[in-house]
């Protein structure tokens, strides 16, 4: 059976992927990014939350969104305590770490490096930050979650990737320039942007973006707010 894998955008940095029926939520920031107001955060029931970090523009539905879903949230092992805090049950947190790899029911989810800081709202520690690499079916995902431009990306460049959630808004990650780097270093042509016009630091020139990937020969998916596609 051919894979039926779609993701839909719901700003900053928050994904809503469709892995074969299960459902996957990236960084839920919502209720407090004043470009998704459209979206109703009481209509959403992933199977899982994977956080790449815990700052508030990643984590504020978190809390919410978890309980009324019932999901199962992943985090690196200092996250996960933070999310086990806002009362989310032992049974429904999975903490992992750089390296390692969980097996869930719709594929595979490997942990990989980013250049980024981490702490939690309550000014916590919260570990490293992280992206996920994910694996399912024939599919291979990198969501690079908050990152500069690092030479750690070169290891992804034999996997093959089919899609890459890159952070374009520069300010505090990296910025469209060096995301076409990134882009290069990992080998994967087909760009899902995120982290971008959701503050003014992080504005950008959506025009220059998309004539920069496309003259270094890559396509830059800008999605609109509520926007699906399949990947």
């Amino acid at each position: 059976m051919a894979n039926q894998i779609s993701v839909r955008y719901l700003g900053h940095a928050c994904f809503e992927f469709n892995f074969n029926g299960t459902k996957v939520l990236t960084d839920p920031f919502i209720t407090y990014n004043p470009l998704a107001k459209d979206i109703d955060v009481s209509e959403l029931s992933p199977d899982y939350i994977m956080l790449s970090h815990a700052h508030e523009d990643h984590v504020a539905d978190l809390a919410n969104i978890q309980q009324q879903s019932g999901a199962t949230v992943a985090a690196i092992v200092e996250t996960a305590n933070w999310v086990r805090r806002q009362g989310v049950p032992e049974d429904k947190v999975i903490e992992f770490n750089f390296g390692g790899t969980l097996n869930l029911p719709f594929g595979k989810v490997k942990m990989v490096y980013a250049l980024h800081t981490n702490s939690t709202p309550d000014g916590a520690y919260g570990g490293a930050p992280c992206g996920f690499v994910f694996f399912v079916g024939d599919k291979k995902i990198y969501f690079a979650g908050d990152t500069a431009l690092t030479l750690e990306m070169k290891l992804l460049e034999d996997l093959q990737l089919d899609w890459a959630f890159l952070p374009i808004g520069g300010h505090y990650t990296m910025d469209m320039y060096d995301a076409v780097k990134a882009a290069n270093f990992i080998q994967c042509d087909n760009i899902i942007g995120m982290h971008y016009d959701t503050f003014s630091p992080v504005t950008i020139d959506t025009v220059e973006a998309r004539r920069m990937f496309q003259d270094a020969g890559l396509n830059l998916n800008l999605l609109a707010l509520g926007e699906s596609i399949a990947l």
